[in-house]
């Protein structure tokens, strides 16, 4: 009998046991979740709770820094309708919010605010007691519609993108992507913008990957200044490496060139010499300080820029050096670099939402200014920020010249695929103290970043100054 009563008590320990590590994994499982996948969840389109609040609440309106009114809600018969008043021109950056097509953009990653959704355990209990809102959250943003107005009229008739930012906040002041698509009447086109081959849904600012030409110059700029190199090179316009020829712009010959003159007139040879001398490993880890192969943390979701792994021959090395190659770089990225070397060395986080508010004018969430990294320290910094002036003042730069502002900047023209090379242009003004910095790309635009871009830039840079 004694033997039977051990039998069983072991049995009943073994099932304590088993339950009680059951009951520990579970409550480990849902601590995860809550931990490390709460905002995930509550943003998913699978979410049936959200599904509800969607339905029950009406959704918050977007607004533009000054208060204009980007997209609202509105109730009728069938429910609540959401309304885009500009059309295109925030089609990339609010995006969309419908049942049949899903979401994108802020509508996507703010959805849970815009819906007023619970997003932690004690919120859902309190909603259970008080009942859901009626209405949801505003998103103020940091975007100013005059300028998002302007960059869309530049970019008309082209492909590619603007972005006009604060180098020291991370605000952004324009974002806009071409081709583009109307929100408003998504039902109507979805067939014919799914299917075209010009991917209008494609925010090019954020996630389109381009070769940078030029402008990377500023980064491998960045490794030889703190490698202490850039002395002097004999430009004869073309340098041969491992049999292969890298010309300069129409194979002009530019003599003998520091790594200042080189930047100004954007001497291909000096800074493709400039790369074999850094080696693969330093320009591969400039790059990277920079946010290369690295996620952008952004309120849109983001490509990362590209620079390739894997040993490079000595031609690839000098091809990558002046931002060819299979280097590739998203605009947001090379936004970011400009307003490092404005910022003094350090890379600010970027945003474009400002503030999300409560229906009853409360403010839930304000997004406040975040250093990224310290990319390189300030001397070289403002080493670099004086050849960008030289590139204005005398150099390839000339049409993004402000009267009575100095301008920083950068002019790239990119070969890639196509036939037409990409036209860029990277800036910053005033150049002693900045606050407002550019990136301008004209995809396959067939024309140097100088003639194309920078006089968009300058326009933009313009618009700013006027509006401050």
């Amino acid at each position: 009998m004694k033997f039977a009563m051990d039998k069983t008590d072991k049995r009943i320990i073994k099932v304590l046991v088993s339950l009680t590590v059951m009951f520990l994994s579970l409550a480990v499982y849902l601590s995860y979740f809550q931990m490390f996948r709460a905002a995930e969840i509550v943003k998913s389109s699978y979410n049936k709770r959200l599904w509800a609040s969607e339905e029950s609440v009406l959704r918050g309106s977007i607004l533009d820094r000054n208060g204009t009114v980007l997209a609202y809600s509105e109730k009728g018969e069938n429910g609540q309708a959401r309304r885009y008043p500009f059309g295109r021109l925030y089609s990339h950056v609010i995006g969309y919010s419908y049942r049949e097509y899903g979401k994108s953009g802020l509508e996507n990653s703010y959805n849970s605010y815009l819906v007023n959704a619970s997003r932690n355990p004690l919120e859902e209990i309190a909603q259970k007691i008080t009942g859901p809102s009626e209405n949801g959250n505003k998103l103020v943003l940091t975007i100013d519609h005059e300028l998002q107005k302007k960059a869309q009229k530049h970019l008309s008739g082209k492909k590619g993108s603007i972005i006009l930012m604060n180098p020291k906040t991370g605000e952004i002041y324009a974002m806009v992507s071409n081709p583009d698509f109307n929100p408003a009447n998504l039902g109507e086109s979805w067939a014919e913008i799914v299917e075209d081959e010009e991917s209008p849904l494609l925010n090019r600012s954020t996630m389109g990957l381009y070769a940078p030409g030029s402008v990377f110059k500023i980064i491998t700029a960045t490794a030889a200044l703190e490698n202490s190199l850039g002395a002097g090179y004999d430009c004869k316009g073309s340098i041969v490496i491992d049999g292969y020829e890298l010309r300069d712009y129409g194979g002009k010959a530019h003599g003998r060139v520091d790594i200042k003159k080189a930047m100004e007139v954007s001497c291909n040879s000096a800074f493709a010499s400039l790369g074999l001398e850094l080696g693969e490993d330093a320009l591969r880890g400039e790059a990277e300080k920079y946010m290369f192969n690295e996620k952008i943390p952004f309120d849109l979701k983001t490509k990362n820029s590209v620079f390739p792994a894997g040993r490079m021959s000595k031609a690839e090395l000098g091809a990558t050096a002046i931002g060819q190659g299979k280097v590739l770089v998203t605009p947001l990225n090379m936004l970011l670099a400009v307003s490092t070397i404005a910022n003094g060395g350090e890379m600010v986080e970027p945003h474009i939402v400002k503030e999300v508010v409560s229906a009853d004018g409360k403010t839930i969430m304000s997004i406040e200014p975040k250093t990224l990294k310290t990319v390189t320290d300030s001397l070289t910094a403002q080493a670099i920020s004086e050849m960008m002036v030289g590139v204005v003042q005398s150099g390839t730069g000339k049409n993004a010249r402000i009267r009575s502002v100095k301008v920083a900047g950068k002019t790239g023209t990119a070969e890639n695929e196509s036939e037409k090379e990409h036209a860029w242009f990277v800036g910053f003004a005033p150049a002693d103290d900045p606050d407002v910095a550019v990136v301008v790309v004209l995809e396959n635009m067939g024309s140097t970043g100088g003639a194309s871009a920078a006089p968009i830039a300058r326009d933009m840079m313009t618009g700013y100054f006027s509006r401050k």
